[in-house]
């Protein structure tokens, strides 16, 4: 029984690996979530960031813990999320790992600079969410960036997927 599973665990992974795409190089990066390589267009897999013209808030001034109250202000978080991919990436190389597609012919990866996972950095440092209708990936990623106030986490903001909706 062992011996069976344990063939089915490697066929399942030679699988995955033999119908995985690899593409590399420099990206134009879209947005926060979105980079084209070779005119290869690629979505970064298990995140969502907000849109370009998705505006967020975030506290500018807060008066006394007595009073309790704070001034917000509006801000692009779109163009900060794909801000942040761009000086995270400077122009390096990156490599991205796709074993599918979405409905938009965009390749669905996991993008790579040197050994850094670039989705995950994303949430995790509060530029994307984790989007968890499609993937449980970057779950805790979201989590510790919600926790320490990280990003889009500072503030307020409308969840990209609904954003989307509404706009």
């Amino acid at each position: 029984m062992a011996k069976t599973s344990l063939i089915l665990i490697v066929t399942f992974f030679l699988a995955q690996t033999l119908n995985s795409t690899e593409i590399y190089g420099v990206p134009k990066i879209i947005d926060g979530d979105t980079v084209h390589i070779n005119n290869k267009k690629i979505r970064l897999q298990g995140i969502d960031a907000p849109e370009i013209k998705q505006q967020c808030k975030k506290p500018f001034l807060k008066i006394s813990a007595i009073i309790g109250f704070e001034f917000n202000k509006n801000y692009s978080c779109g163009v900060i999320a794909k801000k942040k991919l761009i000086d995270k990436i400077d122009n390096s190389k990156i490599k991205c790992i796709s074993s599918s597609k979405d409905r938009y012919r965009r390749f669905l990866a996991t993008c790579f600079k040197d050994k850094i996972n670039l989705n995950k950095w994303m949430v995790r440092n509060g530029n994307a969410v984790a989007y968890k209708r499609y993937s449980k990936d970057y779950v805790r990623d979201e989590a510790y960036a919600k926790e320490n106030k990280l990003g889009l986490w500072e503030g307020s903001f409308m969840m990209p997927e609904k954003w989307r909706k509404l706009n």
